[in-house]
C-alpha cells in the first residue's frame, strides 16, 4: 500500500530531525559548560558583595550584566587584575562601562 519513495522521504526526514536534535543538545551542553566556567572564574575574582551586586544587575538587565561579566573575565585573563574585585571597585568599573542614563523631564504647558 505504501509508496517506497514516500517511505524513503519519511526516513530521510526522520534522520534530519534526529540530527538537528542531537546538534541542539550538543550546543546546549556547550552553553552549560561555558556558563559553569564563567561562574567559576567570577567566583575567583569577585568578592561576595561584588557577586551580589552583579547578580542584582543581571536581574535588572541581563545583557549589560553579561557584557560586564565578559569584560571582568577579560581583565582577569589579561593579567591586569591584582587581587579580588571588591564591591567599591565593581561600582567604579560599572560607572565606566555602563553609560549614564539621561534624565528626561516632561513639562506640560
Amino acid at each position: 500500500m505504501e509508496d517506497p519513495e514516500l517511505e524513503a522521504i519519511r526516513r530521510k526526514r526522520m534522520q534530519e530531525v534526529q540530527a538537528q536534535q542531537s546538534n541542539q543538545a550538543a550546543q546546549e551542553e556547550q552553553a552549560k559548560q561555558f556558563e559553569m566556567q564563567k561562574q567559576s572564574v567570577l567566583r575567583q575574582i569577585l568578592s561576595p558583595e561584588a557577586r551580589d551586586r552583579l547578580a542584582n544587575i543581571k536581574l535588572a538587565s541581563p545583557d549589560q550584566a553579561n557584557m560586564v561579566e565578559m569584560q571582568l573575565i577579560q581583565i582577569a585573563q589579561s593579567g591586569r587584575l591584582q587581587g579580588v574585585i571588591t564591591d567599591a571597585m565593581l561600582k567604579e568599573i560599572l560607572q565606566k562601562i555602563i553609560p549614564q542614563q539621561r534624565e528626561i523631564k516632561i513639562e506640560r504647558r
